[in-house]
C-alpha cells in the first residue's frame, strides 16, 4: 500500500492496532488465562480465503484483534505460571513497536548505527549484571535455544583449533572427537544444540544429579579426569527448568580448568540470580566459566523474542557464527551486530533490551528477581499448609513442583481445572517419573493477590476432586 499521508488507511490500521494494545495491557491483570482451543471459530474470525485484490489495512488488523479477544492466552499475565515466561515490561514494549517502526536489518554497524550502539550499551549493562567479565562478548539471538546452539559453536570452534583442527572449512569428517559431559537433568535445548552441531545428542556422557536436580560436582570432576587428552565441553546449568537448582559451579570449573575443558552454563533465568546479593550465592563461580546462555525475555521481561549468547574469547564466537560476503562490508572500527550471532538478518532486539534495562536500574532488575523468587515460596507455603499436598524441590529460587494425593492422575486434574477456570495458567511435567504441577514465577507484574488467588484457586479444585 502506498503511503497516502495523514488520514490514510495505514494510519487507520496503526491507529486501531495502537488503541487496542493499550486496552489489552490495562485489562491484562484481570483477564482470564485460557483462550478458544477451536481453529474452526477462530478460522471463521480470520477468514480462510485469500482475496485477489487485497482489503484494506484496517479491516485486516480489525479482524486480528477480534480473533485476539478469544484466541490469545495472556501469557504476559501475572498469573501464567506454566513456563518459565516473562510479561514484557512497558518500556520493552514502546521499544519494541519502534523496532519494527524502524524495521532495522540489524546486521552492520553502517546501515544501523542507532541498533548497534544500543547493543554495545545494553551487552555492557547485561554483563555488568550478571558480573561477568567486561571484555565477554555478547549475540542478541532468539531466545536461550540460539543462545545455547551459539555457546555450543563456540565451544566446538575452540576446541578444535586447540587439535589443529578448523572445523568451519573441514567440517566433523575426520575431525577429532568431542567429548560432551552435562547433568542427567540438563535441559532439552542443549541436546537441540548438539543435534544441530553435529555432536549427537546421544553421544554424552551424562553425570548423575542429587534430588533437587543439581549434578555431581565429584561424579563431573571423574568424568572430565577419563576423558582427559581429548577435547572436552561440559555443560552445566544454572536453575533446572522444573526445580531451579544450580549446579556447584566452583568445582566444576576447577575439574575444567584440570583438564582444560570448555564449560559452558545454560542460565536461561537462573543466571539473574547474579544480578542479586541476595540470591548470587546459588551461582557462585559462574563467571569462570567459558561461555553462557540467558533469556531476555524470561526474567528480564523483554517483549518476545529475546536472548544472549555469552562467550569470554569473542574470536570464538565470531570464528563460529559470522558470515562474510564482499556485499557485507563491515566497519573496522565498531562493533558488527551479525558477527555475534548465526542470523544474517534480524530485528534490532537491542531497542526493547536497552529499554527495559533503563527502565528498571539494577534495583529494578535486583527487586524483580528476590521478589519472584519470595512469591514461589508464598506458594509452596500456602498450598502445603493443606494436607495431602506435597512441594517435591527446595524452592532455592522460582520454581517449585508439586504433587497431590500422591497422584498423578489427582496432580493433572488439579493442574487442568485450575486453568480451565481462567484464574491462572498452570501445566505438568515428570519429575523423577512422577507427575508434578510445575509453577514458575517470571513475571515482573505478578503480586502478592495473584499468588493468593492462585492458591485458592489450586485448593478448591484439590479438595473438589479428591473428594
Amino acid at each position: 500500500m502506498a503511503h497516502d499521508g495523514p488520514g490514510s488507511e495505514a494510519e487507520a490500521a496503526l491507529d486501531a492496532a495502537f488503541r487496542h494494545a493499550r486496552a489489552y495491557l490495562r485489562t491484562l491483570p484481570e483477564r482470564r488465562v485460557d483462550a478458544e482451543q477451536s481453529p474452526a471459530r477462530l478460522a471463521a474470525i480470520l477468514g480462510a480465503a485469500l482475496s485477489d485484490d487485497g482489503e484494506p489495512a484496517a479491516d485486516v488488523v480489525g479482524r486480528l484483534i477480534a480473533a485476539g479477544e478469544i484466541g490469545v492466552t495472556p501469557m504476559s499475565g501475572p498469573r501464567f505460571f506454566s513456563f518459565v515466561i516473562g510479561g514484557a515490561h512497558p518500556a520493552g514494549i514502546a521499544a519494541d513497536w519502534l523496532a519494527a517502526t524502524w524495521d532495522q536489518n540489524v546486521g552492520l554497524y553502517g546501515p544501523t548505527p542507532l541498533a548497534a550502539t544500543a547493543e554495545v550499551i545494553a551487552s555492557r549493562w547485561v554483563l555488568d549484571l550478571l558480573r561477568l567479565p567486561a571484555s565477554t562478548a555478547i549475540g542478541f539471538v532468539t531466545g536461550a535455544t540460539m543462545a545455547n546452539f551459539t555457546g555450543l559453536a563456540a565451544a566446538r570452534h575452540a576446541l578444535l583449533a586447540r587439535h589443529g583442527w578448523d572445523v568451519e572449512a573441514k567440517g566433523l569428517y575426520g575431525a577429532p572427537e568431542i567429548e560432551v559431559v552435562l547433568g542427567a537433568d540438563a535441559h532439552s535445548t542443549l541436546f537441540a544444540g548438539l543435534r544441530y552441531l553435529g555432536l549427537g545428542s546421544e553421544r554424552v556422557h551424562r553425570v548423575a544429579t542429587d534430588a533437587n536436580g543439581a549434578m555431581s560436582a565429584q561424579g563431573l570432576a571423574e568424568r572430565v579426569a577419563s576423558l582427559h587428552g581429548k577435547p572436552i565441553l561440559v555443560c552445566a546449568q544454572a536453575g533446572q527448568i522444573n526445580t531451579g537448582a544450580c549446579d556447584p559451579f566452583g568445582p566444576i570449573a576447577d575439574a575444567c580448568a584440570a583438564h582444560e575443558a570448555w564449560l559452558h552454563i545454560d542460565g536461561a533465568f537462573g543466571l539473574w540470580a547474579q544480578a542479586s546479593d541476595a540470591m548470587r550465592h546459588l551461582t557462585a563461580g559462574v563467571e569462570r566459566a567459558d561461555s553462557w546462555a540467558v533469556d531476555a525475555h524470561k526474567w528480564l521481561n523483554t517483549p518476545y523474542d529475546c536472548g544472549f549468547a555469552i562467550v569470554r574469547d569473542p574470536a570464538a564466537i565470531t570464528g563460529a557464527v559470522s558470515i562474510h560476503a564482499s556485499y557485507l562490508q563491515a566497519s573496522e572500527e565498531e562493533r558488527n551486530p551479525s558477527h555475534f550471532t548465526p542470523e544474517l538478518s534480524r530485528r534490532a532486539r537491542g531497542f526493547a533490551v536497552y529499554a527495559t534495562l533503563a527502565a528498571l536500574g539494577r534495583q529494578g532488575v535486583r527487586e524483580t528477581v528476590e521478589r519472584c523468587c519470595a512469591l514461589a515460596r508464598r506458594m509452596r507455603d500456602a498450598l502445603c499448609a493443606e494436607p495431602g499436598v506435597e512441594c517435591l524441590n527446595d524452592v532455592a529460587l522460582n520454581q517449585a513442583i508439586f504433587r497431590f494425593g500422591d497422584d498423578d492422575a489427582l496432580t493433572q486434574a488439579v493442574a487442568d481445572a485450575v486453568t480451565k477456570s481462567g484464574v491462572a495458567y498452570l501445566h505438568t511435567a515428570q519429575w523423577r517419573g512422577r507427575t508434578v504441577m510445575r509453577f514458575s514465577v517470571s513475571n515482573w507484574s505478578t503480586r502478592e493477590a495473584d499468588i493468593d488467588m492462585t492458591a485458592a484457586a489450586v485448593l478448591r479444585a484439590f479438595r473438589a476432586l479428591r473428594r
